[in-house]
């Protein structure tokens, strides 16, 4: 009886004994050091990906940039510190873009975009520039479409970042708000508390989320706050009538 089924696959045997399958694209690298250098061939710029695959020294760059910045935004709470932190990031890529830009203008300088740059025929400091911006305007022209790229994510990044600082502004302002309104109800309750003789803890008042470690909200500093505050409305009082609050009299005006 016919085996169809044996008959295909013998088939199948003496086609790929006469005709070998054959790679359709370069043969992986067999040493760990070639697959090392090979494993970020897809990689191209580093401006969009979320994962940053970075070299040692980038990676000490890298952090210690981030570090800067959030730094200088000052984050409070774990949502704040996330969106500075988005803030840092998107700011290194920004330097990652102009610094792409860059290089592909050095590498035009060199002659490794496709056309010679040729050799500078004086010392003219005048003919030198010309001929310097004539090869910048030929690298424009070779690579417009990276450019054309690199103008459209430094833009998305500029409006990313543009964003995340307007929600940590809305962050702060809000927080500022609730710290500003419990430190004018803790003197308000310290001062109660003073003129019936008693001692005021604002921790009795006001949850830990608010106080935070604050020291503005401690004994010692409601009470100079107060003390402060005290003096200054006396000020401006003195600055209206130029009236002394102790003597009673009127004080001369500036000349």
């Amino acid at each position: 009886m016919f085996d169809k089924e044996k008959a295909m696959a013998a088939a199948m045997a003496r086609h790929d004994a006469e005709f070998p399958q054959e790679s359709t694209g370069p043969a992986p690298p067999s040493s760990q050091a070639g697959t090392q250098r090979t494993r970020l061939n897809a990689y191209k710029h580093g401006l969009t990906g979320q994962i940053h695959l970075l070299t040692a020294a980038e990676r000490t760059a890298f952090d210690a940039h981030c570090k800067s910045i959030c730094e200088a935004l000052a984050p409070v709470g774990a949502l704040e510190i996330d969106i500075a932190q988005a803030i840092a990031e998107d700011r290194w890529r920004l330097k990652r873009a102009r610094a792409i830009e860059s290089g592909i203008f050095a590498a035009g300088q060199q002659g490794l975009l496709g056309f010679n740059p040729g050799v500078a025929t004086t010392e003219d400091p005048a003919q030198l520039l010309l001929e310097d911006t004539l090869i910048q305007a030929r690298t424009w022209l070779a690579k417009n479409d990276n450019f054309l790229l690199l103008a459209l994510y430094e833009q998305r990044i500029n409006r990313t970042m543009e964003r995340n600082m307007a929600e940590l502004r809305t962050l702060r302002a809000e927080r500022k708000a609730v710290r500003d309104q419990a430190l004018e109800e803790a003197l308000l309750l310290s001062q109660l508390a003073q003129s019936k003789g008693e001692k005021y803890d604002p921790a009795a008042d006001f949850p830990p989320q608010i106080l935070g470690a604050d020291s503005v909200f401690s004994p010692a500093a409601i009470t100079l706050l107060i003390a402060r505050t005290q003096r200054l409305n006396e000020a401006r009082d003195y600055a209206k009538t130029r009236v002394s609050p102790k003597s009673g009299r009127q004080m001369p005006a500036a000349a």
